[in-house]
């Protein structure tokens, strides 16, 4: 797959000056007048977005040509991570790390009135530095205001648009579907009248109309609601995407078979009959999964995602429009990624790779075109990697680290010795090293290990094997120096001792 993903790269390399204008991206390096001033940022971000959604790097099955486009025009980073969340809002965790710049549980224990009064969050970093900042669509980080901390502020979103009963454990073979992704009565998308992907580019291309007019370099926050559910987008969109004809993932389970354990199915908290509470995403669709019903999501899911694309498309060209092209960085990545299916889950509360990796492209001057980079990173590197752009001092509270030095040197290794991964106080851990991957379920007294090089879509769980037995205790013991180091309060120790040295 990644030597796929590098031939098509490649192949359509030669297209992709065509729509963002190479001459204009790389102009700069010609202009001394442009070259001296402190480049834009435009941060494009998506939310539920798995990083195997994008034609261009590897789904044939997939329309999005605009973020083709823009990596045809710019580097990938094929391994970016989320860290995961402390809650079923994974996309909190992620916003909060991305904002303050600080790892997971540090993140969570941010105390934010000081720190917005430090000035410390990172639209006002750059605000300090001189940037004009803009703010629009999902923000999802609680405690700290939009308002208090961008110049520019419309149309904030909250972590999700309605969903209604009808959205739920859908849709079941042989029964009427109550519940439809284009009709504007369910709300969710189209609370308000218009899809809210749509009001996010058009708000979008006000600001870069606004930003044309002046000389102040910006950053603009752009973040999108989808394609999280309720998975709604136009009927046109819909029908590019015949369920019948949607390919079955290949890691599909009708069940996963941890699911309690792990926070993806029921647990005594709710108030339904049996006094459970039943994971909210993973209620999307029922139980067991069908292949009607993944099929079913995963229409919905590429069609939100193509619908925003092309709203994508309309934020790049207002860009070009506004002759602040050849000085803008083009980053687009997601919050974490989503199952959508794979391996008998609907959600992102899981440390498989469809759930923990997002999509990340950065597009600008200096950054080679059609280029990929399988190093290990985070998304939220992106913060002091604008920061290290715009030509300031990485603030000593800001813990992860600039995307530059892999961009100028291919072969650089990672600044992360191992990726973490976490969710809950107590559900889930994992731990990925080179290619090998230690997940831990300490309810199920579990842990599972995959090579996600030779086994990509995670299925063959070697932990069982004895020659695997050294491996998974030298992981396991990383695991725990490693969450020692993120504050992690959590102690696998007692719950596996035989790991445990």
């Amino acid at each position: 797959m990644k030597s796929h993903s590098r031939i098509q790269l490649l192949v359509f390399s030669l297209l992709a000056f065509a729509f963002l204008g190479s001459a204009q991206l790389h102009s700069a390096e010609n202009n001394s007048e442009v070259k001296e001033q402190q480049p834009n940022f435009l941060f494009i971000f998506a939310d539920d977005m798995c990083f195997d959604t994008i034609n261009a790097l590897g789904n044939s099955e997939i329309k999005t040509p605009n973020l083709d486009r823009l990596a045809r025009a710019g580097t990938t980073f094929s391994n970016t991570y989320n860290m995961g969340g402390w809650n079923g809002a994974i996309c909190v965790a992620s916003r909060t790390m991305l904002n303050t710049g600080r790892f997971i549980w540090r993140a969570k224990a941010t105390k934010f009135k000081p720190f917005v009064e430090e000035k410390n969050a990172w639209s006002q970093l750059l605000s300090e530095a001189g940037y004009e900042t803009y703010m629009t669509g999902k923000w999802h980080v609680g405690g700290l205001k939009t308002g208090q901390i961008f110049d520019h502020v419309v149309h904030e979103r909250p972590g999700m648009p309605n969903q209604t009963p009808e959205g739920y454990q859908r849709p079941v073979k042989g029964q009427p579907d109550q519940w439809s992704p284009y009709d504007p009565k369910f709300e969710g998308f189209w609370k308000g009248g218009k899809h809210w992907s749509e009001v996010l580019a058009d708000d979008a291309t006000e600001f870069l109309d606004d930003a044309s007019k002046k000389d102040d370099p910006f950053f603009m926050y752009l973040a999108f609601n989808a394609p999280h559910d309720p998975r709604q987008s136009p009927k046109e969109f819909v029908d590019m995407y015949p369920y019948e004809q949607m390919v079955m993932p290949e890691n599909f389970l009708p069940e996963y078979p941890y699911k309690e354990e792990i926070g993806c199915y029921r647990f005594p908290k709710g108030k339904d009959k049996q006094g459970y509470n039943y994971q909210r995403d993973e209620k999307l669709a029922p139980w067991p999964r069908t292949k009607y019903a993944v099929q079913v999501n995963r229409q919905e899911y590429y069609a939100i995602i193509t619908h925003m694309d092309e709203q994508i498309g309309r934020i790049l060209e207002a860009l070009k429009s506004s002759g602040k092209m050849d000085n803008t960085y083009i980053i687009f990545t997601a919050d974490h990624g989503l199952a959508c299916g794979q391996h008998g889950l609907l959600g992102k509360q899981n440390m498989y790779e469809h759930s923990m990796r997002p999509p990340m492209i950065l597009v600008g001057k200096d950054i080679p075109p059609a280029e990929q980079r399988d190093v290990h990173v985070y998304l939220q590197d992106v913060m002091p990697t604008t920061l290290q752009l715009a030509g300031i001092s990485k603030p000593a509270h800001v813990e992860f680290n600039s995307l530059i030095p892999y961009i100028k040197d291919e072969e650089a290794k990672s600044a992360y010795d191992a990726i973490y991964g976490c969710y809950e106080k107590d559900l889930q851990r994992m731990i990925r090293v080179d290619d090998w991957k230690l997940i831990v379920y300490p309810k199920a007294k579990v842990v599972r290990l995959f090579n996600v090089d030779t086994d990509p879509y995670e299925m063959n769980d070697l932990a069982g094997d004895p020659a695997q037995t050294g491996r998974v205790v030298s992981l396991f013991q990383r695991l725990l120096d490693l969450s020692k180091d993120m504050d992690d309060s959590l102690n696998l120790a007692p719950i596996f001792p035989e790991l445990a040295e």
